[in-house]
């Protein structure tokens, strides 16, 4: 589509996490704040989950002539999945629960283009390690505020890297969006991502 007049890139998402991670590429972008029931179906698996509200997310308010980006975040220890606490109490119990134990990161994304009716989704995991957290350290991590509006309860780029011990897998999906996975998702609807950059310079390969 490198000849075509782009859309209009939406991300749908009020996540300032998310936002920072697509003005660090250079994109060019609106935000607007969708709202979605995100309950989680009876016996429904986390990994479908995630992909079915982005995809909700994405659709809410898309519109034509716009290409609406959209992402679910959550933490999952075993069966268990960790959303954003409800407050200070819901985020202490959540960090005591990770501490010292490894848990998984998923993160559906999905892209709508409106005005075509098509889109594409897909799903990123990342396992992720905490150190013991002691009830004092918990105590003034949740003081701080930066738990209560993150899965899990913890900010892997903010205070909450103190305690991460070890990642394994793509780093940008704990922060909240897999960039690697959204470069496939732009192509799988052909479109080069740097093409939405503002001073709009692809990528070059180099000779070898």
């Amino acid at each position: 589509m490198s000849g075509q007049a782009l859309p209009k890139l939406i991300l749908a998402s009020g996540s300032p996490r998310r936002r920072l991670l697509l003005e660090e590429l250079g994109l060019t972008f609106e935000t607007r704040a969708v709202d979605v029931d995100e309950s989680r179906l009876p016996d429904e698996p986390v990994e479908e989950m995630v992909v079915r509200l982005a995809l909700a997310k994405a659709n809410a308010d898309a519109r034509p002539g716009e290409l609406v980006l959209a992402a679910d975040t959550v933490v999952a220890l075993g069966r268990e999945v960790l959303g954003k606490p409800a407050d200070r109490a819901q985020a202490a119990t959540m960090l005591a629960s990770l501490g010292g134990r490894q848990h998984e990161v998923l993160t559906g994304v999905a892209l709508v283009d409106a005005g075509l009716d098509r889109r594409s989704s897909g799903l990123e995991r990342t396992q992720v390690r905490l150190g013991s957290l002691d009830e004092a350290t918990i105590g003034w991590y949740v003081e701080t505020g930066e738990p209560l509006d993150k899965a899990g309860a913890y900010a892997i780029q903010g205070l909450g890297a103190l305690f991460v011990e070890a990642v394994e897998g793509n780093y940008t999906n704990v922060v909240g969006l897999p960039l690697p996975l959204l470069r496939r998702l732009f192509a799988e609807l052909g479109y080069d991502l740097l093409r939405f950059r503002s001073d709009a310079t692809p990528l070059t390969r180099g000779r070898r």
